[in-house]
């Protein structure tokens, strides 16, 4: 079978380092990755625990296809109750580190405790060691991998580190593995920061286990690798373009937010967009964009690897980036950019690269910003006590800022504890566009209905890979549906999310799904894993899956209050573009998504539900 079917728990308090057998019956239940990892989260904490105390666990997770020759097979998941939101976290990675951990031979990492010292976790195949990590603490995620791997004099080891964000306890820091791949949402990073342990390297020799049927396995793969290639999305768009193919044709359809939801159109977009990465020439005649780029076993590489103009900056303040250390993609693009009205790509560039040396993530560095403008504006804020101007528009206020935060230095310490909390702090809660304390991505809820209730209802916060309705209001797949209706888009959204959560637990990218339907994912992990995986049954394991991560933050205090959005989405109408006029029509969709989900009219899974579910 795919699994290692080892646990390696890690005791920081001890400092003890133990294996232990995976739970196979929860392994038939939750496959992988976000699902297991979940499930043995929800087992082992108490859900009203304080995200920076040390009863709460950091786990690292791989799916059975992680490392196999499954098109994307490198994804990794980290699983905590998140910092930034108070409810259950799972962020996803890509990149070379899960394929190592599972090279390693392990299914997961459960880490618990917190260290008295700062540390590192070192794992060499099934020899694992907590190690001082005092001369690696405040330094930057791209310098300590460097570090490590001149330490242990190995060119190949792969890194999973926080940068000076998670030791900063900012609220949204990433973990960061690669130099550019980042566990980035809901504040994972800070989790690891409050156990003092800076990284997790890992070197691993022994490749994956064997598949349960590798004639099978390969005849999917096969089929699987051929639909990517032959998709106008995952074959053309995403190779050539990345994601950030997106940056014009969300704004022209008047879908992009823009100063903090003020506006859904960027003047500016067209400056920053994939087209401009391209066309963008500095003083010796280079290209913004160097190169696409792939994960492990990736055959879509829709990663970009950029170069900041070393013209763009004055002497006093140029930047250190003149090599190709990671590219924009669309969300940061538009967080830095859109969100607070700034059209200067070098400064994006600049920006996104502090927060990928740092680990930060960027979407909610960047909306965070983006409230601090609007109260600027407003004269809530000043220049005094920001300790700069900070307008919408200024490149300058935007790179400062990042550089503030991801420091901890000045005002950057409140930025660094997101939006929700600046905006109280200062008396004006509703500028705070967020769903249980995360920020929004990259998409209007009023001009795309779908989205809107995609994130009031998310399990981790505001968060477009939970249930990426993108895919049928914009480029309709599977289906094409009109983005200002509702009706219709509570049973899709369930769909996708429960589908969703079954390919985040099995090792792949869900940017895979812009080709495959679960017809093409289910004999993969059929073959993979053996036992019964039919379509129906993984189905309903992306179901079961949803509903525990709703039973935890039941249980940690969120209601279905809290399955709302910001007032300016539900009462200020777009100005412009397609949906002119409209405001987000979350109570036209919400009952029914409740009674489609088989929950009570409270948004809570109702007995007869969580018996068919096994919960």
């Amino acid at each position: 079978m795919a699994w290692t079917r080892k646990i390696l728990r890690v005791n920081l308090t001890q400092g003890s380092c133990v294996s232990e057998p995976l739970n196979m019956a929860w392994a038939a239940q939750y496959l992988g990755q976000r699902g297991l990892a979940s499930k043995y989260l929800v087992s082992e904490i108490d859900p009203g625990v304080d995200p920076l105390a040390p009863e709460n666990k950091l786990i690292y997770a791989t799916g059975p296809l992680t490392g196999t020759m499954a098109s994307t097979g490198g994804r990794y998941s980290v699983v905590t109750k998140g910092p930034l939101t108070g409810v259950i976290a799972c962020s996803n990675s890509g990149g070379y580190f899960g394929a190592e951990l599972k090279f390693a031979g392990w299914d997961m990492i459960i880490i618990e405790g917190r260290s008295p010292q700062p540390v590192y976790l070192h794992i060499e195949n099934e020899h694992a060691e907590l190690l001082p990590a005092g001369e690696l603490w405040g330094r930057t995620v791209w310098e300590t991998e460097a570090m490590l791997r001149q330490r242990h004099q190995d060119p190949l080891l792969r890194v999973s580190s926080i940068g000076r964000a998670g030791e900063n306890l900012v609220l949204f820091a990433a973990i960061v593995n690669d130099l550019h791949r980042a566990a980035g949402r809901s504040g994972v990073g800070a989790v690891m920061g409050s156990k003092n342990l800076k990284a997790v390297a890992v070197r691993g020799t022994r490749g994956v286990g064997n598949v349960a049927d590798p004639k099978a396995f390969m005849a999917a793969v096969t089929a699987g690798k051929k639909v990517l290639a032959e998709n106008a999305v995952t074959g053309q768009g995403l190779p050539t373009y990345g994601t950030q193919v997106l940056m014009n044709v969300i704004n022209e359809m008047g879908a992009s937010p823009t100063r903090n939801h003020r506006d859904v159109q960027f003047e500016g977009a067209r400056r920053i967009s994939a087209e401009a990465m391209h066309e963008k020439r500095a003083t010796d005649g280079r290209t913004h964009l160097v190169t696409n780029q792939a994960c492990f076993g990736c055959t879509i590489a829709c990663g970009r690897i950029s170069r900041i103009d070393e013209s763009h900056f004055s002497v006093d303040n140029k930047p250190q980036y003149w090599g190709a250390n990671g590219g924009l993609e669309y969300e940061a693009a538009w967080a830095l950019g859109n969100a607070n009205g700034v059209d200067d790509l070098e400064a994006l560039q600049y920006a996104n690269l502090l927060c990928n040396e740092d680990g930060m993530d960027p979407i909610s560095f960047g909306a965070t910003v983006g409230a601090v403008m609007e109260l600027y504006e407003l004269g809530v804020l000043s220049k005094e006590e920001i300790g700069l101007e900070a307008p919408f528009g200024s490149a300058a206020a935007l790179c400062r800022l990042a550089e503030m935060t991801a420091r901890g230095e000045g005002f950057g310490t409140i930025i660094g504890q997101g939006s929700k909390r600046l905006c109280a702090r200062y008396g004006r809660p509703e500028l705070s566009m967020t769903v249980k304390g995360q920020e929004f991505p990259a998409y209007d809820g009023r001009a795309l209905q779908g989205m809107g209730l995609a994130y009031a209802t998310s399990n981790r916060g505001a968060c477009h890979l939970r249930g990426y309705m993108v895919s049928s209001e914009v480029f309709g797949i599977p289906v094409k549906t009109d983005p200002r209706e509702t009706a219709g888009k509570p049973e899709l959204l369930k769909a996708f999310q429960d589908a969703t959560a079954a390919v985040d637990s099995s090792g792949l990218c869900v940017f895979t799904t812009f080709a495959w339907t679960m017809n093409d994912i289910q004999p993969q992990i059929q073959a993979a894993c053996g036992g019964d995986w039919s379509l129906e049954s993984l189905l309903q394991t992306g179901e079961r899956i949803w509903n525990l991560e709703r039973d935890f933050n039941l249980a940690a205090g969120i209601t279905a209050r809290d399955d709302t959005l910001p007032p300016r989405l539900l009462n200020e109408p777009c100005k412009t573009g397609a949906s002119q006029g409209m405001v987000a029509e979350l109570g036209k969709m919400l009952p029914e998504y409740y009674s489609l989900r088989g929950w009570s009219p409270d948004g809570v899974p109702t007995a007869d539900t969580r018996a068919r579910l096994g919960l």
